[in-house]
């Protein structure tokens, strides 16, 4: 049996260039499911992949491999369904919101908002984890101040994708360091000189924008109608706070995500038993189905009903298929070959920069997950980064500028697809105000060009 052909530069840039205008298109224009339209590109590669000479099985084959590499996401997704109903069981959500009406004004609810993301983030080491959480309770609190739900659920995936991308705990920044063979420190270290000065600008555009919404304030009598119906529905009080900060403390002990999350989902469910009169049946079934609210007040009910495995499924199911797509794109080498194709054209070292960072978008949305494009991403470009003499940690901070930052703007990819399952908002609509995940690479790029942030090796004389 002969063994498949490797793709040419032209087949691969047709077999790549037909998903995306299938997805484009299909999404923008046609107003097609996601599901759908990534099930139409699923045959396009396949095919395409026959025509190189794979069998079947050697593409089911390939696809089975790219959902493995991506199951770890896959756990989380059903752990952070778990962790939203078992927090709102608990009272946790409720609690949040009841405290954080009083406390974040309007006119500083964007710049506090990011802020508050970020080092949740930064602490827990998982934008996932920020999200699910503290992103939950700002959507309510944002849409209770009137502000737009788009540009909320922007602020909280800038604040979360900040501190995702320099925790040293987080996987993303550890796999990034590791595909680079860097070490860890250095990585973080060299990220600041572009991560900072975003964060900076980040804060003003936030508190400027926000400063459009300072007279959009909840009156006395709504405040206290929502903290009625609050206190209604759950047994207020500060111990209700207790499984995020159980969360939180295992994360910085370095505790594995899932072990982390597991700890904050059984203290909640305690408290939901003890405090808020749930029995262990009615919570146990939320766990699956999510919690249902009945508080009387629309806006309210619409915050609190949500989370369970159940949550999950679509964005589960899509990612499922977006994996299986990656698999083959990587098994038949169209992306590989594509990005081989550009490197044999670049000479300058900030071309090099800014074809990794553009490298790490495009493979998110070939592969539809951000661990796969950072490992791929260190395999291809290692040699040239060594060719051009610069650091190890210039390739690691590359990756999650083009990688990291990018995979939650893409809506078929496991973090996009999960932000819309757990925010009911999609990509398309908050990426405009997701500032520090596009701020970031283009500031990156712009101060390679002007020869700012660029570490070379130091040769021995």
């Amino acid at each position: 049996m002969k063994d498949p052909q490797e793709p040419g530069f032209l087949q691969s840039m047709i077999c790549f260039g037909g998903v995306i205008v299938t997805v484009i298109a299909g999404m923008l224009w046609l107003g097609i499911s996601l599901h759908s339209l990534l099930l139409i590109a699923l045959v396009w590669v396949a095919g395409h992949a026959a025509l190189l000479g794979f069998h079947f099985q050697e593409i089911k084959s390939a696809m089975i491999s790219g959902i493995n590499k991506g199951l770890g996401a896959i756990f989380i997704f059903f752990l952070i369904g778990v962790l939203i109903a078992a927090f709102i069981e608990g009272g946790t959500i409720g609690g949040l919101i009841y405290y954080g009406v009083d406390l974040l004004h309007p006119a500083i609810f964007l710049p506090a908002g990011f802020v508050l993301c970020s080092v949740m983030s930064l602490a827990t080491g998982t934008a996932w984890g920020a999200i699910g959480t503290i992103g939950v309770v700002l959507m309510g609190l944002g849409g209770a101040l009137g502000i737009p739900l788009p540009l909320v659920a922007g602020m909280v995936v800038s604040g979360a994708s900040f501190g995702d991308k320099m925790s040293p705990v987080s996987d993303t920044t550890n796999l990034a360091a590791m595909s680079a063979d860097t070490d860890l420190y250095s990585h973080i270290k060299s990220m600041m000189y572009t991560s900072v000065p975003t964060y900076v600008i980040c804060l003003i555009m936030f508190t400027f924008v926000g400063l459009s919404y300072s007279g959009e304030t909840l009156s006395a009598q709504e405040l206290l109608e929502l903290k009625q119906h609050l206190a209604i529905e759950f047994a207020i009080s500060p111990l209700t706070l207790l499984p995020l900060i159980v969360l939180l403390l295992l994360s910085i002990r370095r505790t594995p995500a899932e072990v982390s999350m597991l700890g904050g989902v059984a203290t909640a469910v305690v408290l939901a038993v003890t405090m808020q009169d749930r029995t262990v049946t009615e919570v146990l079934n939320s766990l699956h189905v999510g919690y249902v609210a009945d508080t009387g007040l629309e806006r309210l009910d619409v915050l609190l009903s949500r989370g369970g495995l159940e949550s999950m499924m679509w964005t589960m199911s899509l990612a499922l298929l977006a994996l299986s797509l990656g698999g083959i794109l990587d098994r038949a080498g169209f992306v590989r070959v594509l990005l081989s194709g550009l490197l044999k054209r670049i000479k300058r070292s900030a071309s090099l920069i800014a074809t990794t960072i553009g490298a790490g978008v495009v493979t998110n949305m070939s592969m539809g997950e951000a661990y796969l494009s950072i490992i791929f991403g260190g395999q291809i470009f290692k040699d040239s980064y060594e060719a051009h003499n610069l650091e190890k940690h210039m390739l690691s901070r590359c990756l999650e500028e083009g990688a990291t930052l990018s995979t939650s703007l893409i809506p078929w990819t496991t973090s996009g697809a999960f932000i819309t399952g757990v925010l009911a908002i999609s990509p398309l609509e908050y990426a405009p105000w997701a500032f520090f995940n596009y701020v970031n690479p283009l500031l990156s790029i712009a101060l390679a060009y002007m020869g700012f942030g660029i570490f070379r090796q130091r040769r021995d004389p």
